[in-house]
């Protein structure tokens, strides 16, 4: 019997979490509809010899091709209508795939979930379960694409608390926790393997909404997937750098997705240089932090967790790395073919917070 559910794993190096990750999918309470793909991108561990131990299908790269190349090498050895994508540090829980399934009504195009922070009980745990930085793309941000309408929600996500809940339609998948029906898939060629990381889901979501104008991308918060990120600063600095590479892509290759910048680290770097000649502003420096991202002080004084007020710098350390990655970009991909016509708006990658300075 063919399976329902081809479940798509890419790994680089990442032989333990592949462990954890198979481990979690033999608990599914769909494990008999599943087909499980492990595509090895050039690791030079133990990844492939894991994943053969649990019996899943094994797709090797002898080099690194970038996390697009591996997610088509796992659609080409798919058998499943549904192909399902996660990374090799997060762990479904044990309904993911039956709700991944269940979600499948017509005229839906794809089906994902939240992907939760899953750290130990460190400070950096406690802030990115504060500020999850994987989210997917709300349908409403691709309403409108205009300087003002996104500083209006980027002063709304830092000033308020509108996080949305339930069953709907979105936007665009965190990479995480997706799936989507393989037709759809080959139809539009898979993913663009010129995004190595950052960014490629979106590209994708848009091909598929321009292939598909109909289709639904159905957000389902039962199928919920945890996400062990490395509990350090320069992996969490390292991540927002990519994010920012990878926006310049999408930048570069749609016409519709204007240039995207944080705002907040110009305006700290600003005070900083007239701190030169005017020492008092140091002060100034100190305090902006709070008042661009204000939930982690709301969070320390609310919750009586004195930590979250560091929130504010570590959110702008990822900020000016997302800003130094998108400028980086901005150069290495000045040469990339665009999208010849069919133009849509963009929700950013991650956030809607980023704004065209």
């Amino acid at each position: 019997m063919l399976p329902q559910l081809s479940v798509v794993i890419c790994s680089l190096n990442g032989a333990a979490g592949v462990d954890r990750c198979l481990r979690s999918l033999e608990t599914q309470t769909a494990w008999s509809s599943l087909e499980v793909i492990v595509v090895d991108d050039g690791s030079t561990d133990t990844t492939t010899a894991v994943a053969r131990a649990h019996d899943a299908t094994v797709v090797r790269h002898a080099a690194n091709l970038g996390l697009a190349a591996a997610r088509n090498s796992g659609i080409s050895a798919a058998a499943a209508p549904i192909v399902a994508f996660l990374d090799d540090d997060c762990e479904p829980e044990p309904q993911w795939a039956a709700e991944l399934l269940a979600g499948y009504a017509a005229g839906v195009t794809g089906v994902g979930g939240p992907v939760v922070a899953r750290l130990s009980d460190c400070f950096l745990g406690g802030y990115l379960q504060r500020n999850n930085p994987i989210k997917p793309a709300e349908l409403h941000l691709a309403e409108d694409s205009g300087i003002l309408a996104r500083l209006w929600l980027y002063l709304g996500r830092q000033w308020t608390r509108h996080d949305e809940f339930g069953r709907r339609d979105i936007y665009s998948f965190a990479g995480a926790n997706m799936s989507f029906r393989r037709q759809a898939l080959a139809e539009v060629g898979g993913f663009d393997e010129r995004f190595r990381f950052g960014a490629e889901e979106l590209d994708l979501c848009m091909r598929l909404m321009r292939a598909f104008p109909s289709g639904r991308h159905l957000f389902i918060p039962e199928a919920r997937v945890d996400h062990h990120f490395a509990p350090s600063m320069r992996d969490t600095l390292r991540r927002s750098r990519a994010y920012g590479r990878g926006t310049a892509r999408l930048y570069r290759k749609w016409p519709s997705v204007g240039p995207t910048l944080f705002p907040g680290p110009f305006l700290v770097l600003a005070i900083l240089l007239a701190s030169v000649r005017y020492p008092v502003l140091l002060a100034a420096a100190l305090v902006t932090p709070h008042l661009l991202y204000p939930r982690g002080l709301r969070d320390a004084l609310a919750r009586r967790s004195p930590a979250s007020v560091l929130d504010a710098y570590v959110q702008l350390g990822q900020e000016t790395c997302d800003n130094a990655g998108f400028l980086e970009g901005l150069w290495r991909f000045r040469h990339l073919k665009r999208e010849p016509s069919a133009e849509l708006p963009l929700a950013s990658q991650g956030d809607e917070a980023r704004l065209v300075p």
